[in-house]
């Protein structure tokens, strides 16, 4: 089998899986940040775990892992030696704050984890969650206290007051509620938000509540008496998290309009508004002593400001969006990851970034190096190739011609032909000159889209794979179409020639990868043992072992000769899309949808393994064929965004019913992309009316997703 021998990141502090040598990118960031009660560590929500910066040098020190989904929120306990976090995965995890050793898992929420917050005195942890309740729970031991219902949707933010005595939540049903922080009583309902509450502050003399709300808004309440004080108006969009200064007089406020706004905490007066992310700042945070400001973004950096000023200090940066391919140049001293974002070239060896190449106007879904390593292709939704240049990043051409996204790209042994594949309507294969651009040759037959392209070694043959669950194998200078494989059941994802040009092998949605003779398209072997679709496939330099990518979220490896099993590589959170042997068969990369490229350090030792079963995961769940979010805003007036995810690519409709079941408007999204669709832009868009244009009225409707096979129904609120 292959293991690993050493790594280039610490395995403990980094929480590499068995095997892996270094990770490539941060994750995405999911949540909140908190700054230690020492001011010493900013801790960062985030979709692999939870990352702690030194908050002086801004340096990685630490990532926690243990969640099996995304993590929403992050608090420090008073005394600065607990951290809890709160994930999608409906558990509350302890933390030793210094070690990151793992104290308590906390269950019993029934949905999402979105808020959790200690006491002043440290004893209690509250938790605010999906399921529409709170929880109370012992924070040293984790035993259960209390439930506090009464929340008609989920809670979103939970808060204490400085003396203890009472707690606030904040819910998606408009509302803010305040409880005895001992009795679990409810004391006040806080009324007067137009939509959701998403985030609830005490400030420091516990006299004053801030809320954030989608309505734009930000209001100021009487703590004791729950009256309404101010509202705070200029954001243009949702506001996402607010924060009181710990002096009590400043109140941050940030919002999806991706900026940070400062306000007179007691006036209400706009101070200053803090321009840089460019997307929604999911959270913001003081340090102890008042002195910075740190922001957090859909945009995957954290900012730092000067709170007095407002002035930018520091961005950091590291976190990207799901990695789709992944390629080793030639020499193996670089790596190329095509994202959902931008593609990155990566220093193979440190592990450290060295450029982003701008330019494609949609998700880069492959990346392929030239022969001699000077070019770098990338494929694109944006229905183009481009061509860079590996050393400086810099854009050299842009190759035109496809009708639709453009899957895969390859380049032929001498360099001089790049082939790419095109996705749905395209379904062709496309010919260029690697040099000039020039189009040569369009190539027609499948049915499906392409997903794969690959080039025999002695550059003469052309594979092709496609949803069309068929290879076709073709001459590589006329364009002529030589033979069709068949014999997969599913899509097939991902084609690759031994060395030797002798065997062709092919990764399909039929959860298994297939050998076959290079020359007469024989069948050889069937390869069975992932539990998911396998997306990708790659010969080692030696053409002695097979290295494939599932949505099982693990790689296996094999011999390629026998077919026989030999490891099998855990520690991605969500689909493995790409695998890649460095030219000198010692490590694999691989890309997945949880945002990271791994590498493994690999040599050959002992045939004897374990094959332990790896489970199925995606950001977001247990991985289904598709999933449909709650609809934000909810309630809404006059429209929403309705959320969803595909697992495997689909056709997709959005059908609308009355709570009578009578059906007011269909959606027709059309055949998409595997992926999260939940940014405004990416989501289904709802005006709120019905097929002959006229708005419906106010009261409770359904909306059903239906993707391909897959059907799945919610429920939404239009409150006029």
């Amino acid at each position: 089998m292959f293991v690993a021998n050493i790594f280039a990141q610490d395995h403990t502090k980094w929480g590499l899986p068995e095997g892996a040598k270094a990770r490539l990118g941060k994750g995405v960031i999911s949540g909140k940040i908190a700054y230690s009660p020492d001011g010493k560590s900013l801790a960062v929500a985030g979709g692999i775990g939870i990352w702690i910066y030194d908050a002086k040098t801004y340096q990685e020190l630490s990532l926690f892992q243990g969640h099996t989904e995304w993590v929403e929120s992050v608090a420090f306990s008073p005394d600065g030696k607990t951290l809890a976090s709160g994930s999608r995965d409906e558990a509350i995890r302890l933390w030793n704050a210094e070690t990151g050793e793992h104290k308590h898992t906390l269950e019993g929420h029934a949905s999402w984890v979105n808020s959790v917050a200690f006491s002043p005195d440290g004893k209690t942890l509250a938790s605010g969650s999906e399921d529409k309740t709170i929880r109370l729970w012992n924070a040293e031991t984790g035993e259960h206290k209390k439930t506090l219902e009464g929340h008609t949707d989920g809670v979103n933010s939970v808060a204490f007051s400085l003396d203890g005595k009472t707690l606030a939540s904040g819910s998606w049903d408009t509302t803010i509620r305040l409880w005895n922080a001992e009795t679990g009583e409810h004391k006040h309902t806080l009324e007067g938000h137009k939509s959701f509450v998403s985030s609830v502050a005490f400030s420091p003399d516990g006299k004053t509540i801030a809320s954030g709300s989608e309505d734009s808004t930000v209001r100021l309440w009487d703590a004791e008496t729950g009256e309404h004080k101010k509202t705070l108006e200029g954001h243009t969009e949702w506001v996402e998290s607010v924060a009181f200064s710990p002096d009590g007089k400043t109140l941050a406020s940030s919002s999806r309009d991706t900026t940070i706004r400062l306000w007179n905490a007691e006036t209400g007066e706009h101070k200053k508004t803090l321009e840089g992310h460019t997307d929604r700042v999911n959270s913001v945070a003081f340090s102890p002593d008042g002195k910075t400001l740190a922001s957090a973004s859909w945009d995957t950096t954290i900012r730092l400001w000067n709170a007095e000023t407002g002035e930018h200090k520091k961005t950091l940066e590291g976190h990207t969006d799901w990695v789709n391919s992944v390629a080793f140049s030639p020499d193996g001293k670089t790596i190329a990851s095509s994202s959902s974002d931008s593609p990155r070239l990566w220093d193979a060896e440190t592990g450290e970034h060295k450029h982003t190449l701008e330019g494609h106007t949609g998700a880069v879904n492959s990346v392929a190096f030239s022969p001699d390593g000077k070019t770098i292709a990338s494929g694109s939704e944006d229905s183009t190739v481009r061509l860079w240049d590996a050393e400086i990043g810099e854009h050299k051409k842009t190759l035109e011609g496809h009708t639709g996204a453009v899957e895969s790209v390859a380049f032929s042994p001498d360099g001089k032909t790049l082939a790419s594949g095109g996705g749905w309507p395209d379904r062709t294969v496309r010919l260029w000159n690697a040099d000039t651009g020039e189009h040569k040759k369009t190539l027609e037959g499948h049915t499906g889209e392409v997903e794969s392209v690959a080039f025999s070694p002695d550059g003469q043959t052309l594979a092709s794979g496609s949803w069309d669950k068929t290879l076709r194998l073709w001459d590589a200078e006329t364009g002529e179409h030589k033979k069709t494989l068949e014999g997969h059941t599913d899509w097939v994802f991902s084609v690759a020639f031994s060395p030797d040009g002798k065997t062709l092998a092919s990764a399909s949605a039929d959860s298994t990868l297939r050998l076959w003779d290079a020359d007469t398209g024989e069948h050889k072997k069937t390869l069975e043992g992932h539990t998911e679709w396998v997306n990708s496939v790659a010969f080692s330099p030696d053409g002695k072992t097979l290295a494939s990518g599932s949505a099982d979220s693990t790689l296996r490896l094999w011999n390629a000769e026998t077919g026989e099993h030999k490891h099998t590589l855990e520690g991605h959170k969500s689909f493995v899309s790409s695998v890649a042997f460095s030219p000198d068969g010692k490590t694999i990369a691989s890309g997945s949808y949880d945002d990271t490229v791994l590498l493994w350090n690999i040599t050959p030792t002992d045939p004897q393994s374990v094959d332990p079963t790896g489970k199925l995961y995606t950001k977001w769940g247990v991985l289904k064929t598709a999933e449909v979010f709650q609809n934000y805003p909810n309630p809404f007036n006059p429209e929403t965004w309705i959320p969803y995810q595909l697992a495997v690519p689909a056709a997709v409709r959005i059908s609308i019913e009355s709570a009578d079941g009578r059906l007011i408007r269909q959606l027709d999204l059309g055949h998409q992309r595997a992926g999260l669709y939940k940014k405004r832009g990416r989501a289904a868009f709802w005006d709120g009316k019905n097929e002959q244009g006229e708005p419906v009225a106010s009261g409770i409707y359904f909306y059903t997703l239906t993707a391909d096979d897959f059907t799945a129904t919610r429920k939404m609120l239009i409150r006029k």
